[in-house]
């Protein structure tokens, strides 16, 4: 029988739900309805309420956090404009598989009947980048809470809606009827595994591809595991990239199913995809004839290629019934090392006067040795990510952060920050263009709060450089693409943090002994020579 003792309030079971699964943090933009009792409820089962400036920097903090936690991210914010700011971050976690749990205040079905201040239909808004959404006003919300975590943390991951009213929040509700167990991956069907297999035991020159899927421990570890018994070439998106290191000497390029990748790839008998989510590749045609074995946590529905045997549940485990078929290929480290040089020479950025991209991210590798932990690094869209995804080198997975399947700017900043909280002890490198930091901005002022130990890196050539290189390849005039260059230094010294300039590698080395060295973060404001991203671009796409 259900008594008054056993009852709480919903905002008391939602923040209940949120600690069992490990929840240390919400991020937002709150209202002074439900968002305050949610704040208040959580923070007495010690789970930090973060302040940030925006809300779609919010969602991103939240997602970032999902990401490298293995559990559900929080973002909060009021209803109106603060649900339609957080869209952007929403798409993000949408379209980068991240699941988030985004709690909006909602309206009462009064207020829509005779209220139009900041009314519209937020679940329709948002219904094309949420899961699932839920209003917990009956008397199983528990139970909806814990059903909506469970649909976030449903391959393919992603974000779900709650809006919340200020009177729901406060309505007492008994205990969930059952928490959600996690989700139970069947085993791979045996007309499948047994295709897999012979293609797999028959291959000769096999290349593997990683995607986003394989970064879960268990995943990577398979992983590893059957690349050293295929001995063979492997390459990861921009997502994946450190499931196996850099400096293995399996390991070839990046893969974007563009062209920098395609010497290596077209050579293969055999193409093994493992946790390859579509949603990470170019738009544009699969160029490989070799058959696919894809092993993934679900088949997407829209796809490159159709493969030719697919393995679906937990990575870990189908990867585990296909090693006994793996074989040493006839791949020598030789071919396997001469791929990586030439993938290497076509990304180099020659520039002339100045500091080049390239030269930005190999100095700070290099500075970072001396560091007690290798740092993470989180990348901006744009054309500085060229050399950023080529010249960082990465050992584990999740040591780069990026918006890959949305690929938005503006991303870097609230990311560094989300992984300077989640790992306090640990550097964050962000290397961000001029472009995407304008429009995240203000959240220097929360990196400055948090103190969080964030190392921003302004590539700053005054320009919105890779939309100005396409503009350049049509041979079109150079219209509103260009700025001038602001002080980005003072502006983050303005907003409590520590602030250096540099327009030579000589200046960014001793900035960057500067900002590696102290407490809390800093910002480093480099010129930037632009002149080699169009070759770049050429090499990676073409």
């Amino acid at each position: 029988m259900t008594t008054a003792t056993t009852l709480k309030t919903v905002a008391e079971r939602l923040a209940e739900a949120l600690a069992r699964r490990g929840v240390r943090r919400i991020f937002g933009v709150p209202g002074g309805g439900s968002s305050l009792d949610v704040i208040e409820a959580a923070a007495q089962l010690g789970i930090e309420f973060v302040l940030t400036r925006d809300e779609t920097a919010a969602v991103m903090m939240a997602a970032a956090t999902a990401e490298l936690s293995g559990t559900p991210g929080v973002a909060l914010t009021t209803k109106g404009p603060g649900t339609a700011n957080a869209v952007n971050g929403l798409a993000y976690a949408a379209l980068d598989r991240s699941p988030v749990l985004f709690l909006t205040d909602g309206f009462t079905a009064a207020e829509t009947r005779w209220v139009t201040h900041q009314v519209f239909d937020q679940a329709a808004m948002l219904a094309p980048v949420i899961k699932a959404h839920g209003r917990l006003e009956g008397p199983d919300a528990a139970d909806e809470i814990e059903r909506l975590l469970s649909v976030a943390m449903q391959a393919p991951l992603g974000p779900v809606l709650v809006e919340l009213t200020s009177e729901a929040a406060k309505v007492r509700v008994p205990a969930a009827s059952h928490a959600a167990a996690p989700a139970r991956s069947a085993p791979p069907e045996e007309p499948a595994l047994s295709a897999a297999s012979a293609l797999l035991s028959a291959a000769r020159r096999p290349v593997v591809v990683l995607g986003l899927e394989a970064r879960e421990p268990d995943a990577a570890a398979a992983v590893r595991g059957l690349v050293a018994v295929l001995d063979c070439p492997v390459l990861a998106t921009y997502k994946a990239k450190g499931v196996v290191a850099d400096d293995d000497a399996h390991y070839v390029a990046e893969f974007t199913s563009g062209a920098a990748e395609a010497e290596c790839v077209s050579q293969a008998d055999l193409i093994v995809t493992v946790g390859l989510d579509p949603v990470e590749l170019l738009r544009q045609k699969w160029r490989y004839t070799a058959p696919v074995v894809d092993v993934a946590l679900v088949r997407h529905p829209v796809h490159y290629v159709m493969p030719a045997a697919g393995l679906y549940g937990s990575i870990a485990a189908s990867l585990a019934l296909l090693q006994p078929s793996a074989l040493r290929s006839t791949w020598t480290r030789d071919e396997i090392a001469a791929l990586r040089a030439r993938v290497v020479a076509l990304l180099v950025c020659r520039t002339g006067a100045g500091v080049s991209p390239q030269q930005i991210v190999e100095i700070a590798a290099a500075k970072s040795a001396a560091l007690a932990a290798w740092p993470r690094i989180t990348v901006d869209a744009g054309a500085h990510m060229f050399s950023a995804m080529a010249y960082w080198p990465c050992r584990e997975a999740n040591d780069v952060l990026i918006s890959n399947g949305l690929a938005t700017m503006g991303f870097a900043l609230p990311a560094a920050i989300a992984s300077g909280l989640q790992e306090p002890a640990r550097t964050t490198i962000a290397f961000t263009g001029d472009g995407g930091l304008f429009m995240c901005l203000a959240e220097l002022s929360t990196a400055a709060q948090c103190g969080a130990r964030v190392v921003v890196v302004v590539f700053n050539d005054g320009s919105l450089s890779l939309i100005d290189i396409k503009q350049q390849q049509r041979g079109l005039p150079p219209r509103g693409m260009r700025w001038a260059r602001p002080d980005f230094a003072a502006v983050m010294r303005g907003l409590g943090g520590r602030g250096y300039r540099a327009a030579s590698p000589a200046e960014y080395e001793v900035a960057l002994e500067a900002a590696l060295g102290g407490d809390g973060p800093a910002l480093i404001d480099v010129t930037v020579d632009p002149g080699g991203y169009l070759e770049q671009l050429k090499a990676l796409r073409g």
